[in-house]
């Protein structure tokens, strides 16, 4: 590269994530083919619209590359013919944010209801919070998880949705790390409907965070239940940083429209290019192995860190995440301040609210650990043991 500072700056940031041990549960490493793909010529094309319907000339092998993707996207997750026939798939969201912000504008009208988990229990900030956009433009109506387990109680989540009638339920979280059961809020969603003929609540799915535990057998899928599921695509399922929105397809014309013309001009192809060979690598034997290793790790790390005497917040994990509380593990000890302690041990991790937090979300009482780029490097539950014990080694101190 002939521009010295970055290329010194590229080669710097390579050695960091060489040297690093990266709990960060919302980061992983892609394949070569992945970084080829997004690196390539690709970036050269502006193809603003959809394949076969483009606003710009020259986009015969871009429609190609965008319909596999799409195609691989659907046989990924919908291995039933049957089933991926009810189908649809936009590939061209820049990420998750915009992505579910896309489903709101095609399918919630001006300032109707939107229902989400609480950004402090495990929801993300687009999911109704009040400094997103989501929660400026549409009303939010919060749930959150029961104060003892820590968990979701969908009774508590069904007599939230009977009263309030969202237009829309979000499920599918960035902090929670037990099974969410997408059969449940299915029932919820329908009996709002019941409960209000004139109404249809719709329920979406964002399943950013679970995406490659889906599709690699290591979580329950949410397709037979959702209405849209959106996902990321640079989290579990190893891809550049991107996102897709599957949709019924009675929904699918509405959310087209909504990514574009509605949010987005151009999409990046080289991006949707890189999905694709992502995409295909998820279906291999090999990422199936990946997945249930990944779960492991999770599982391990949660258990020798309650083992040393740290309080994980619901218990454990079902996923690749885990939430620990540094402050009431009898350590006094804020989130901002344990992840600063651990990146100067060169533990990367982000600190992150907890059910119920008395302090700050800017300097919270915990700190969120995930598997996945671990495992990515070859990781099992002998390493992840002893992750644990330099971790309570450093946080006590």
């Amino acid at each position: 590269m002939a521009d010295r500072e970055i290329a010194d700056l590229i080669r710097a940031e390579a050695k960091r994530q060489k040297r690093v041990i990266n709990l960060i549960a919302s980061e992983n490493y892609v394949s070569k083919d992945v970084a080829a793909a997004l690196g390539s010529v690709l970036t050269n094309k502006y193809a603003e619209g959809y394949p076969g319907a483009r606003y710009y000339g020259g986009n015969e092998i871009i429609d190609q590359i965008e319909t596999l993707c799409q195609k691989r996207a659907l046989e990924l997750f919908l291995p039933r013919p049957g089933e991926r026939a009810k189908w649809r798939v936009n590939a061209q969201p820049l990420s998750g944010s915009p992505a579910n912000l896309a489903v709101y504008l095609a399918l919630v009208p001006s300032g109707g209801k939107i229902m989400g988990l609480e950004l402090a229990h495990g929801g993300h900030l687009t999911h109704g919070h009040k400094v997103s956009a989501s929660g400026k433009f549409w009303q939010p109506i919060p749930y959150g998880v029961n104060r003892e387990t820590e968990e979701l109680d969908y009774d508590e989540i069904k007599a939230i949705a009977l009263k309030a009638k969202p237009d829309l339920i979000v499920a599918g979280y960035t902090a929670y790390s037990r099974r969410i059961d997408w059969q449940k809020f299915r029932q919820i969603a329908d009996a709002v409907a019941r409960a209000d003929p004139n109404r249809r609540t719709l329920l979406m799915v964002d399943m950013s965070h679970l995406a490659g535990l889906i599709a690699g057998g290591g979580y329950p899928s949410p397709f037979l239940w959702a209405d849209v599921v959106m996902t990321t695509t640079h989290k579990t399922l190893r891809g550049p940083r991107g996102a897709l929105i599957f949709s019924r397809a009675e929904l699918s014309a509405k959310i087209d429209k909504a990514v574009f013309p509605g949010l987005q001009g151009g999409p990046h192809e080289n991006q949707i290019a890189a999905m694709a060979v992502a995409l295909a690598e998820a279906k291999t034997p090999a990422f199936k192995v990946y997945v249930k290793q990944t779960v492991k790790n999770a599982q391990a790390l949660a258990a020798a860190l309650k083992k040393l005497g740290w309080r994980v917040v619901a218990g454990g994990t079902d996923s690749h995440l885990l939430l620990l509380d540094t402050w009431r593990s009898g350590q006094g000890l804020s989130g901002g301040e344990a992840s600063r302690r651990l990146e100067r041990a060169g533990i990367i991790v982000n600190k992150n609210t907890i059910p119920f937090d008395t302090r700050r979300p800017t300097d919270p009482s915990g700190i969120r650990l995930g598997t996945a780029a671990e495992t990515t490097r070859g990781r099992k539950e002998a390493e992840m043991i002893k992750i644990a014990a330099k971790i309570d080694r450093i946080l006590r101190a």
